[in-house]
């Protein structure tokens, strides 16, 4: 099947037709997320997407909704007072991302009847999630001198569209929906679905509205002057089983406790530059936002809203740029990931013995394999990853316990990594989809056009990535490391062994001369792709990397036709299909960056890593809320101007949430070591925006330390402000 579907490509690709378009699950462009602002609450397996009114749809073909398990739970909601949306006076989630308020006010009503005139009567809005049940609190005040009686509607509708639906896969059958109105203060829809899943969402007023019928809510509303009273909504999105709903105010407190409750162990980071600080605060309370708890730990879901579910390779590098801040992110990362690791082989899913996961669905169109994602392995780069972020843990943590529950499964990623991993026995790890349905290209740059040759053309599979050789490699010798501790001796040397002998091969086949980097990938035949990619600057982050030839990398990587101002380029101009407004081919990617960034401080290229930390820390200072996207244009920085918004990025990201821990890391050289009992600082600078910068409750095994880090010049010193334990600060040039 792999032969054939490797034929069609190319016959596809002869008769002047891209392969396959629909199977990469491109998102429609004429849903974009930067027509407007849009606010986003998530809780669990729930997430909104808002108008800056609070409302849902009032424009439609947009990303809007409720939705809870990749489905559409909420398609329109929208509060009118007298038949007309009120005004927006302000819109403003609270600092830790826990709710939604909105003020608002009335326009004018000439009716005689009613004649009202604009700004008389106030409305605030808080809305929030808690345990797959939106909230809402409307307060309603008088500022007239006269009392003032009008009708306030709400409208609403659930269309239980699967998330793919949203993005713009179109279905030829639907299930069937109902909808029953038969009590005075609650309205529900029903949706059988063909996977056999009932679906419903409750919606219930308080108190009991004048009017209730599907699709509207009618209050009658009395106040005197300077009367203030409120009415409450819970939208419930329940899926077989009824949620238990509580009253606002204790799902409000419950919330919040939780909230604080996630964050009480964490090191924090303050500086010397209020708007440094703002990212800061932005980037923990989004990343927060995302992890999602299960049993067995804390998971960071990949963004909103296209992605708010587990992707491996999104919650094992997410977790590697939090390591030092949290490190149980990362271990609830490990042991999702292992439980759901592939132990068969189902070529539908791209699963093979010992792969970790890709990504998984919960909605109808996943269940019924409209879409393979369900549990979906089509990725090169998740299973040496989990390995590298196994090692990276033990090596922050010393957490042996956790090494020796996860180290089957650490096995069985090794062995993937050397059989099925390996598909052709030539010692670098390909990837080759099994089915037509599956992702073309699976490393992180999975759209259909991002590996190609220097002349414009698709590389043809099997393909070897530059980065994910540098995984493998990083993989073995953490995975050596471990054994070691293990006490298995033996196994500890041979992974040593295979990782020098990787070393030396990437070397042979895949450093360009020419382009003074490594090839983008190695196509079916062997022939490297000589482009210049960021991807290279991940063979840095690894260690992969010769010193020399890392240099080299690092300047191409830095000259201006990789680097725009605001970050490097996925791909530079002058590249065959270099488009600054592509996803994968001219873009810049945060997290992408942070990586590179620590490639550099690995080898010593500090300066590169600060320019790339000033460069997005700028970027995240012009976006709303002070937030890194997913992902933004790759256009050239211009002066008085802020970076170009790529129109369907996810934001918030999980990983591009976690950039601005990773470069802060890169530049002052951290690295807890639990073997050594040392905080070290590693030739530690900081880009010129930063001063000053205050790191609290930062902890190593049983001991906590508080440092304040000051610069002089390009130079940094380090203060304990306060310490518990044993762990020593070490500063080394």
């Amino acid at each position: 099947m792999a032969n054939s579907a490797r034929t069609s490509n190319a016959q596809a690709i002869s008769l002047g037709h891209e392969p396959n378009l629909w199977s990469e699950y491109e998102i429609e462009t004429a849903i974009s997320l930067v027509d407007r602002p849009l606010r986003n609450l998530k809780h669990g397996d729930a997430f909104a997407v808002l108008d800056s009114y609070g409302d849902v749809g009032a424009v439609k073909d947009t990303a809007e909704g409720l939705f809870y398990r990749d489905t559409r739970y909420l398609s329109h909601y929208e509060l009118r007072i007298e038949g007309k949306r009120p005004h927006l006076l302000s819109s403003v989630m609270h600092e830790d991302k826990a709710a939604l308020s909105v003020d608002l006010t009335n326009s004018d009503v000439p009716s005689v009847e009613r004649r009202m005139l604009r700004d008389t009567i106030f409305i605030g809005r808080t809305k929030f999630l808690w345990n797959a049940v939106c909230y809402e609190r409307i307060t309603l005040r008088n500022y007239d001198r006269a009392p003032r009686r009008f009708f306030l509607d709400i409208l609403f509708d659930a269309d239980f569209a699967d998330l793919f639906e949203v993005r713009g896969t179109t279905r030829a059958r639907r299930g069937r929906r109902t909808t029953k109105a038969d009590k005075r203060d609650q309205v529900e829809f029903h949706y059988q679905g063909l996977d056999g899943i009932e679906r419903r969402t409750v919606l219930k007023f308080s108190p009991e509205p004048l009017n209730v019928e599907v699709g509207r809510a009618t209050f009658d509303v009395a106040l005197e002057p300077g009367e203030q009273t409120s009415l409450f909504v819970n939208v419930s999105s329940e899926e077989n089983t009824a949620n238990e709903v509580g009253d606002f105010f204790r799902g409000y407190r419950e919330m919040r406790r939780a909230r604080r409750s996630s964050t009480a162990r964490i090191a924090t980071v303050r500086s010397s530059n209020d708007l440094f600080n703002e990212v800061v605060c932005r980037a923990t309370s989004d990343v927060y936002t995302l992890v999602t708890r299960s049993e067995l730990g804390p998971y960071p879901y990949a963004g909103i809203p296209w992605f708010s579910t587990i992707f491996g390779r999104d919650g094992i590098i997410t977790a590697m740029l939090m390591l030092w801040i949290d490190p149980s992110i990362a271990a609830g990362v490990l042991r999702t990931l292992a439980a759901t690791q592939a132990t068969s082989t189902d070529r539908k899913s791209d699963a093979q013995p010992g792969k970790i996961m890709h990504e998984t669905r919960n909605g109808e169109m996943a269940n019924l394999g409209e879409v393979p994602f369900r549990r979906y392995y089509g990725t090169v780069d998740a299973t040496p990853l989990f390995v590298m972020l196994a090692g990276m843990y033990f090596h922050r943590t010393g957490d042996e316990q956790l090494i020796r529950e996860l180290w089957p499964n650490i096995e069985a990623a090794l062995g993937w990594i050397d059989t099925s991993g390996d598909c052709d026995g030539d010692g670098f790890v390909e990837y080759f989809r099994e089915t037509e349905s599956g992702l073309a290209n699976q490393g992180w740059k999975d759209s259909h056009d991002a590996i190609f040759h220097s002349d414009g053309s698709n590389a043809e599979g099997p393909i070897a990535l530059c980065e994910v050789q540098g995984y493998v490699y990083a993989a073995k010798r953490a995975a050596a490391v471990m054994a070691l501790r293990l006490g298995r001796g033996e196994l500890a040397g041979r992974l040593d062994g295979e990782a020098e002998r990787l070393q030396a091969q990437f070397e042979q086949a895949f450093w360009c001369p020419e382009i003074g980097t490594y090839a983008l990938a190695l196509d079916g035949a062997k022939r490297p792709c000589r482009v210049r990619a960021s991807n290279a600057g991940h063979a840095l982050f690894t260690g992969i990397a010769d010193p020399e030839r890392a240099r080299q990398t690092a300047d191409t990587l830095m000259n201006p036709e990789s680097f725009s101002g605001w970050g490097i380029r996925t791909v530079p101009s002058g590249e065959a299909r270099y488009n600054p407004m592509s996803y994968h081919n001219g873009s810049i990617w945060p997290h992408d960056n942070a990586l590179i960034a620590l490639g550099f401080a690995r080898y010593g290229f500090k300066s590169e890593a600060a320019r790339l930390f000033e460069g997005l820390f700028s970027a995240a200072t012009h976006q709303e809320s002070r937030r890194l996207p997913e992902l933004f244009c790759g256009f050239i920085r211009r002066p008085h101007r802020g970076p170009t918004a790529y129109p369907v990025a996810c934001s918030p990201q999980a990983w591009a949430a976690a950039t601005s821990f990773g470069l802060l890391a890169a530049c002052i050289g951290l690295d807890l070591a639990h073997d050594r009992d040392q905080i070290c600082l590693q030739n530690p600078v900081a880009p010129e925006f930063l001063d000053e910068v205050v790191i609290r409750n930062l902890r190593l095994g049983t001991s906590r330390m508080d440092l304040r880090l000051h610069r002089y010049g390009r130079d940094m010193t380090a203060n304990i402000l306060s310490r518990e334990g044993t762990a020593g600060l070490v500063l080394s040039k």
